[in-house]
């Protein structure tokens, strides 16, 4: 089964074996989806034809029509004024269609990603709070046994790098996340463990273990254990970095935002009163594929 996930910033594209519930072969590209639409409010010709060109790629690699697909459009495609031109539009020029899904939806994909990787790394998926950080929103799910909460906030590094300058993140990031804060303090719970499966903590965790973009290896990072001081360091040597360096082990279009996503990232989980989390790279693209499995 072939999963894609159309994000605010990256096109992921997976097959899955339906057995073993492992990925056979996997796709990634930097598309940059929700780039603007903080300020106009709609997904660009550009942008559209950058995630055309990264499909087409992927069509290269996978037989969609054979192994059967789902795909799905997250936050971007939400929020989007011409999103039904844009599905339409990809459509038409791919075959391939895609479904904009609503955060909850997002989010409960999501945790069976998670939840499947976990159980796979003999770690607990009774009780946990899983951040979702995304490009142009972000989910929080809070599990403790059979009680799950889901909450989206309209929080994202790429609309936050849009909406403020390099020199003001910090203060956007507390505005930003006052809805975060408040909904952290109404929690009358404290699950075991906080767990990050986006681009943001697994690029930290390669990073800190010295693989480049090129070598990145899902298997070292999920699992790993990364401490708030280890992102603070993560990051000073981030910022210490020449940019065509930093390119090496983050991905090309990705150095403008993971300087963000670092300091997004530390706000949020010490806003939660946490000091490590655990790194999953699963997420909703393997979680779309369990479930269509």
């Amino acid at each position: 089964m072939i999963a894609c996930d159309l994000g605010s910033n990256t096109l992921r594209v997976v097959e899955i074996d339906c057995e073993s519930k492992e990925r056979i072969c996997e796709f990634e590209r930097i598309v940059k989806t929700a780039e603007g639409i903080a300020t106009y409010g709609v997904i660009s010709d550009m942008a559209i034809e950058r995630v055309i060109s990264a499909i087409m790629e992927a069509k290269n690699i996978f037989d969609f029509e054979k192994d059967g697909y789902k795909a799905v459009a997250t936050a971007a495609l939400r929020k989007a004024k011409n999103s039904k031109k844009v599905i339409d539009r990809i459509y038409k020029s791919t075959q391939i269609q895609f479904d904009i899904i609503d955060s909850n939806q997002e989010a409960l994909y999501t945790s069976k990603g998670v939840e499947n990787r976990l159980e796979k790394s003999g770690l607990d998926t009774k009780s946990y709070i899983l951040l979702d950080l995304g490009g142009g929103s972000c989910e929080v799910i809070v599990k403790e046994q059979t009680d799950i909460k889901v909450k989206s906030f309209d929080v994202g590094i790429v609309t936050i790098v849009e909406k403020y300058s390099l020199e003001d993140i910090d203060r956007g990031i507390e505005i930003e996340c006052e809805p975060i804060k408040k909904y952290a303090t109404s929690l009358n719970t404290k699950p075991s463990c906080f767990i990050g499966a986006s681009g943001t903590p697994t690029t930290i965790a390669s990073f800190l273990q010295g693989m480049d973009y090129e070598h990145y290896d899902y298997t070292k990072i999920n699992g790993y254990h990364l401490k708030t001081s280890d992102m603070q360091q993560a990051l000073k040597r981030l910022l210490e970095l020449d940019p065509k360096e930093r390119v090496r082990y983050v991905g090309v279009g990705r150095d403008d935002l993971v300087i963000a996503g670092v300091k997004l990232l530390l706000y949020i989980v010490e806003i939660f009163k946490f000091n490590q989390i655990i790194v999953i790279d699963d997420g909703l693209r393997e979680g779309v594929g369990l479930s269509e499995c």
